[in-house]
């Protein structure tokens, strides 16, 4: 995987931003009315210390009929009202920006990770990335909630009261109210930054924590088999360990944070309200005044708090919005040209044109294939594990792109074509049937999701898997299990078969199709993959010479090489590896049997 995340990681907050903006553009007339119902709700807050002032000198009065103060008391009490009415209508109207934003890049990198090719799948750590998109989802509508709710409003109330201390009375007030936040924000700031470190490790901790804990669990039957459970315990509470230390610092510095913050806004309290006292007592403030001055100190105290806690909030929401923009930033290795086209086709030609390939660059695995397996014509591909016989599957779905040479399909190079065309028409069963934890239905439809209920079942029928699932409780709505580990290999094999038929593509694949059956299924079996094969395009990789009898061309790999081909007959008579090995394979059968 790339370090793009950890690039934009000491990141900053333009960098983040500029990644999110394009998410909020479309919801701009919603931002610009919460935006509004914002100002209005502060400024309506900002009235009420001034009407509890004239409240107060008025009761002061005692002249004054009841009318006036009744009067400023509704006025009071409307001006309370309506700065929560725009308060909660700001909240109603930007409630959809945060859970859609929040939705729309969960789901790009969602899709952008499917999109990512083989190699990045092979060594990604599952446990960590899921981690990694869902708080980071979390993290978009924190963020956005902390910044319209908290952030902004605060600092317009900070803005409004400084102009109105400065208008009705003097620079003093508003310089204290000033330094105060200056001398909070700084501290805020920089302890924030310090202590950030500590947060990053703690949820570092937490992605290795929880990628060690789904890799054990998914290996449940590994560890079973070999009676490492506590071994398993014992890593996993190392990672907790870990993650127990940089919490515990995290909160450490937490409790040094927030006494800072108390300290410094409470002596700026307290410097207000002496001034305005001062002010009372020497005639030039009214009651009122002080009153005026402690409601808007009052006012403000509560939001600054709050703003240290949104500014940490903030920060460890950017570290994750950090993480999820970082996975996007992954390099696609396989991508569809800009002038890629659709692949429409029935009865294809596919070619290896001297291709070569390999996983590293250091370590060749392909040399100079070439083959064709002409429309309609079955292709079989034998050798022993590590010929590179599966490798030409994975390039065939263009799961990654040849080094050298060219892949082509009724004369079309695999790359000019668009990737989801390509593999809407190849079906595959693998060696290794890995199952969704779902039902048999499910997994079967999986070929071909708009299927009905009918299809599925004939699908079934025909991989000789209908039967068996008709003999359990739920029949096909019973559930696989993880990775279908309810069903034995041989059953998950038919489901696959199945599949694939469902799918009804005009390239096959058999991926050592029938590896997992026994010896009748898989007789009952072949003989069904060759009446599916007639009029298709169909590779086949085997390792049972037995189950290629009938292809019209083998091709015998030897270390990334094609050393012999012919039919079954052709190749017995020319007394060469082909021969060797089904000599060998024979005399195991034998020995089998006997």
């Amino acid at each position: 995987m790339n370090t793009s995340s950890s690039a934009r990681g000491d990141g900053t907050v333009a960098l983040v931003l500029r990644d999110l903006l394009p998410f909020l553009a479309p919801y701009w007339r919603r931002i610009l009315v919460a935006l509004a119902c914002l100002v209005l709700a502060k400024l309506a807050l900002l009235g009420v210390p001034m009407l509890l002032k004239r409240i107060v000198d008025a009761l002061g009065v005692p002249a004054t009929a009841l009318a006036l103060p009744a009067g400023l008391l509704l006025a009071y009490g409307g001006a309370r009202l309506a700065s929560t009415l725009f308060t909660e209508l700001r909240q109603i109207v930007f409630a959809r920006v945060m859970a859609r934003s929040a939705r729309t890049v969960q789901l790009k990198v969602f899709r952008h990770l499917h999109a990512l090719s083989l190699r990045f799948h092979l060594d990604r750590k599952t446990g960590g990335i899921a981690r990694d998109v869902e708080r980071g989802g979390s993290a978009i509508s924190d963020l956005l909630d902390w910044t319209l709710y908290t952030i902004l409003p605060t600092l317009l109330e900070v803005l409004l009261v400084t102009v109105l201390l400065v208008w009705l009375y003097d620079w003093g007030f508003a310089a204290i109210t000033l330094i105060t936040i200056a001398v909070y924000s700084l501290w805020t700031f920089r302890v924030t930054e310090w202590r950030t470190r500590f947060y990053r490790a703690a949820i570092d901790a937490e992605s290795a924590s929880s990628t060690r804990a789904v890799d054990a669990l998914l290996n449940y039957e590994t560890v079973k088999y070999f009676n490492n459970e506590e071994h398993e315990a014992r890593r996993y509470d190392a990672s907790l360990r870990t993650v127990e230390d940089a919490q515990v610092k995290s909160l450490k510095t937490l409790g040094v944070l927030n006494l800072g913050q108390a300290a410094i806004v409470a002596i700026g309290v307290t410097a207000l309200m002496w001034r305005a006292a001062a002010g009372v007592v020497e005639g030039s403030l009214s009651l009122g005044d002080l009153v005026l001055v402690n409601a808007y100190l009052l006012q403000l105290s509560a939001p600054l708090n709050y703003l240290g806690m949104m500014y940490r909030e903030v920060k460890q929401a950017l570290t994750n919005i950090e993480k999820l923009f970082g996975l996007l930033d992954e390099h696609l290795d396989v991508q569809d040209r800009p002038d890629a086209t659709v692949l429409a086709t029935r009865r294809p030609r596919v070619r290896f044109r001297g291709v070569r390939f390999g996983y590293d660059a250091r370590r060749t695995i392909l040399h100079d294939i070439d083959f064709e397996i002409a429309p309609g014509e079955t292709v079989a591909v034998v050798g022993h594990s590590g010929s590179g016989k599966s490798t030409l599957a994975r390039l065939l779905y263009r799961f990654y792109d040849v080094d050298a040479g060219a892949i082509e399909i009724d004369g079309r190079d695999l790359r000019s074509l668009t990737q989801a065309s390509l593999r809407a028409a190849i079906g595959i069963v693998p060696q290794d049937t890995v199952l969704f934890n779902d039902s048999i239905r499910y997994n079967i439809r999986y070929g071909r999701p708009d299927a009905s209920d009918a299809e599925v079942e004939a699908a079934a029928r025909a991989a000789h898997i209908d039967a068996f699932i008709r003999t359990l409780p739920d029949g096909y709505d019973s559930e696989v299990g993880e990775r279908g580990l309810k069903l034995s290999g041989g059953e998950k094999q038919r489901v696959a078969i199945a599949r694939a038929l469902l799918k009804d593509p005009a390239i096959l694949i058999f991926d050592e199709a029938t590896s997992a059956l026994d010896s009748r299924s898989e007789r009952a079996i072949q003989a069904e993959l060759a009446r599916i094969a007639e009029g298709r395009t169909t590779l086949v990789i085997a390792h049972r010479l037995s189950t290629v009898m009938d292809a019209d061309q083998i091709l015998v790999m030897e270390a990334g090489r094609i050393v012999e081909r012919g039919t079954h007959q052709a190749l017995l008579a020319a007394n060469g590896r082909y021969a060797a090995m089904w000599a060998l394979q024979q005399q195991g059968e034998a020995a089998l049997s006997g």
